[in-house]
């Protein structure tokens, strides 16, 4: 007897608590194989191939892709077990809700702390799904009703279980007389998956059925609610005394200025890595009481020193950014104040033994701010060899989010855009940033004569809850004097 096992979207870890569907791996109808990744998703931090704990035929497939799911809702079914052999997904291609097969055959939830087998009744799952979500124990068997019993009634079914799949896009059912119903009426199925939508369509009194969405196949995201809302906004405002208000706009849903003479917008919605920084940033600006210094430096000693290191042979090449990561957590060791962070509640500053220290890298899908582990116990070559690899990992969207996260401070070489400043924004929830700008050829004072040197600018923005201006020049005038004068960092190795 075959099963259908229904898998959704486990806990990714980190705190995320919802993922977008970049890139379907398999289709209605494939036979997947134990831990074969099915779906590539986009979260907030990395993209990450999700592996299917269960070994069978996809009957069903959830979610198109460009659209965003909860963490637990369902991604697909799969159909295991002795039928499962020589079963097909149909000439059509139309995926199987798992309320259609529950006549013929048990089901199990897969999702949060739930576990199911992958094959069979007697078999163990594989257990190797992702952070948070196990496969272990036995799944739960939906009771067949026998002749003559009344059967039970249904549980609601969730949200993301009102729409098909058809091959890999959503299909709202909605019943023949969805736009005839009236006010009051009975909610129906509506092309919306996120439960914050709606939520905010609810406190606001918007009805969903009365929308179109702009998402894949109709589907209503948070960007139209909020639109909707907010072109309303006028109506209410002129409205007649005496008459009700249907729902109320909160306040930070004011739409902007649109510039005189503008007759078309284009709105990009704030999600994924974009929005994960935005977040970040925003954060970062309200909670942090910022400070930036800066001073320029004369880097023709440093350079070459690199090229002596490179001339040498015998390794990979050194790069600039692994001689300023090394003068960094050697300033860090004088000056540990920075090498921190505060907890807001408890009203401390924690300081970390440790440098995990973080670097700025630009790619196609937005900033992201990898970390180098242990930073600190790493020389010139291990440094580069890490710096290549993170660099490569991110512009392939392959860091995980292990990767990206835990990082103590931040060195943002900004240099390689070719400007010369810059007042960075602090990465919360640390407590300093290093800028670097480019290194380039300019008239300077040396030894007491005019001269061309390479000239670098070293931007530094502090936490100003942690220290005081004294503390922060003092780090920053330690990386200058390292920058001019490579042999200072004897001194510390």
């Amino acid at each position: 007897m075959a099963q259908v096992l229904e898998f959704k979207l486990p806990d990714l870890g980190e705190g995320l608590t919802e993922a977008e569907i970049v890139r379907w791996l398999v289709e209605v109808g494939d036979v997947v194989a134990v831990d074969q990744p099915v779906v590539e998703v986009e979260t907030a931090k990395a993209m990450v191939e999700v592996p299917c704990p269960y070994g069978g035929v996809v009957t069903a497939r959830f979610g198109a892709e460009g659209t965003e799911l909860p963490v637990g809702a369902p991604l697909l079914t799969v159909a295991v077990g002795e039928a499962s052999e020589g079963r097909t997904g149909g000439g059509t291609g139309e995926g199987t809700d798992t309320a259609d097969t529950a006549d013929t055959a048990d089901t199990a939830d897969a999702g949060g702390s739930g576990a199911a087998r992958g094959q069979g009744p007697d078999a163990e799952g594989s257990g190797n799904v992702l952070v948070g979500y196990g496969t272990s124990e036995a799944p739960a068997r939906r009771r067949r009703v026998r002749q003559g019993e009344t059967a039970p009634a249904a549980p609601p079914a969730p949200a993301a279980s009102a729409a098909r799949a058809v091959n890999g896009r959503l299909r709202t059912e909605e019943p023949a007389d969805a736009h005839a119903r009236t006010p009051g009426a009975a909610d129906g199925p509506v092309p919306v998956i996120s439960p914050l939508v709606r939520r905010l369509a609810r406190q606001n009194g918007l009805d969903l059925r009365e929308m179109t969405g702009s998402g894949p196949d109709g589907l209503i995201l948070r960007a139209d609610v909020e639109y909707a809302l907010r072109a309303a906004a006028p109506s209410r405002t002129g409205a007649t005394d005496g008459a009700p208000e249907t729902r109320r706009v909160p306040a930070d849903t004011t739409a902007p200025a649109v510039p005189t003479g503008t007759t078309a917008v284009t709105r990009v919605p704030l999600k994924g890595i974009r929005g994960a920084v935005a977040d970040k940033l925003s954060r970062s600006r309200t909670e942090i009481p910022d400070a930036t210094c800066w001073v320029d430096a004369d880097a023709t000693e440093l350079m070459r020193a690199r090229a002596a290191m490179n001339a040498a042979g015998g390794g990979p090449k050194i790069s600039v950014l692994a001689l300023l990561a090394r003068i960094c957590t050697a300033a860090l060791a004088r000056f540990p104040e920075l090498n921190s962070s505060v907890d807001t509640g408890a009203r401390e500053i924690v300081r970390y033994e440790g440098v995990h220290l973080g670097f700025a890298a630009q790619t196609d899908r937005g900033l992201v701010v990898p970390v180098v582990r242990d930073a600190h116990t790493r020389d010139a070559e291990s440094l580069t060899a890490e710096f290549a690899r993170l660099t490569e990992a991110a512009r392939a969207g392959t860091l995980t989010p292990a990767e990206l996260t835990g990082g103590t401070f931040t060195l943002n070489n900004y240099g390689v855009f070719g400007v010369d400043g810059s007042t960075p924004i602090i990465n919360h929830p640390e407590a300093a940033m290093l800028g670097v700008g480019r290194i380039i050829p300019r008239p300077w004072v040396h030894e007491g004569e005019l001269a061309v040197r390479q000239v670098v600018q070293l931007s530094f923005t502090f936490d100003h809850r942690v220290c005081d201006g004294g503390t922060a020049g003092g780090f920053l005038r330690y990386v200058a004097d390292c920058v001019e004068q490579p042999a200072v960092l004897l001194r510390t190795l």
